[in-house]
């Protein structure tokens, strides 16, 4: 059964234009419902249970009181907020992103809070990894999780150590891969967990990668191999996209893991004599299995884009968008 986060504002549309866009958003597990008036957010609360109740900060906390729910948020004007110290609070003038990020990221420190599993289809894992530096892996990556996100959710996770995500969509992390696995072997990463450390960017959500290099010494690749298969199991998602970075042997379990795996490479014969090097020790290692799942693709190579704070749209409607999009064509 889907749960309800209920949202009441003391501006009428400020409530109806973020259930609105929330509800669009496939990462958030609850369906979201507006209220225009407290009279009535009070009779739906007697005939349904509230999971998350987000509310004015200028409703009296004797009124709030009133209304039962599992958690309260208190929508806050200012950053500085003047809020009952037994609610926590969001600034309400953000993105809604960054709202329904705080809220989760709230309401799973209940201790009460329950893990639930999605049901549904399981996603397709689409790998993206090649033996071969500089061959546009990572911008690959990205513009087909941008393609796939057009027409299903599409969620992308980067095992780079220096992948510049956040330099290149000009925002600043507060969560990343690390914060995930620290969540995960403590056997505490629901849906609801996860969403509140997933960022979005056009049409793709992405888990932001690890801000220290060294975290990802901390990662094995059996141990991502089990975080993917039960993301595509258990979550909304109808595919994931993931960026291998340079993990070395940890590839091989997580290829396992994956449905199809694309190989960016390159035509010189030092890029041929890493590729052949990398069949020669499946075939040793016994994964010689592995190849049929690896589709080589020469991605086009483009000199420059200009500014960087326009490289991603560019790279969607570029070459490379137009590369990935034939691509997905003849799938």
């Amino acid at each position: 059964m889907e749960k309800t986060m209920a949202v009441y504002d003391v501006e009428p549309r400020y409530a109806d234009r973020f259930a609105d866009v929330t509800n669009q958003k496939e990462k958030v597990p609850f369906q979201v419902v507006a209220f225009t008036s407290l009279e009535a957010l009070k009779e739906y609360a007697r005939e349904h249970t509230i999971e998350i109740l987000l509310i004015s900060s200028a409703v009296p906390k004797e009124l709030v009181k009133e209304i039962p729910a599992g958690q309260v948020v208190v929508l806050a004007d200012g950053e500085v907020v003047p809020a009952p110290k037994e609610y926590p609070s969001v600034y309400k003038y953000q993105s809604t992103d960054s709202i329904i990020r705080e809220v989760l990221a709230h309401y799973c420190e209940q201790p009460k809070t329950a893990e639930y599993v999605i049901v549904g289809t399981k996603a397709k894992i689409l790998g993206v990894y090649s033996p071969i530096g500089r061959c546009l892996k990572t911008s690959f990556s990205w513009t087909l999780g941008q393609q796939l996100g057009k027409n299903g959710k599409t969620l992308l996770v980067s095992m780079e150590e220096y992948s510049g995500f956040s330099r290149l969509v000009g925002e600043e992390m507060q969560s990343d891969l690390a914060d995930v696995f620290y969540f995960y072997r403590q056997g505490n990463c629901s849906f609801a967990r996860l969403s509140s450390m997933i960022y979005t960017w056009g049409n793709l959500d992405y888990i932001p990668p690890v801000r220290y290099p060294e975290d990802l010494g901390q990662i094995t690749g059996e141990e991502m191999a089990e975080f993917l298969t039960r993301i595509a199991s258990e979550s909304s998602y109808e595919m994931l996209v993931v960026d291998m970075g340079n993990v070395g042997r940890h590839a091989i379990p997580m290829m396992d893991a994956c449905d199809a795996v694309y190989m960016p490479v390159k035509d010189d014969c030092v890029s041929a004599a890493k590729l052949e090097e990398f069949e020669a020790y499946l075939e040793t290692s016994g994964k010689r299995g592995l190849l049929e799942k690896i589709q080589r693709v020469k991605l086009p190579y483009h000199s420059g884009f200009g500014r960087r704070d326009t490289y991603l749209e560019q790279l969607v409607w570029g070459e490379l968008g137009d590369y990935v999009r034939q691509l997905l064509k003849g799938k």
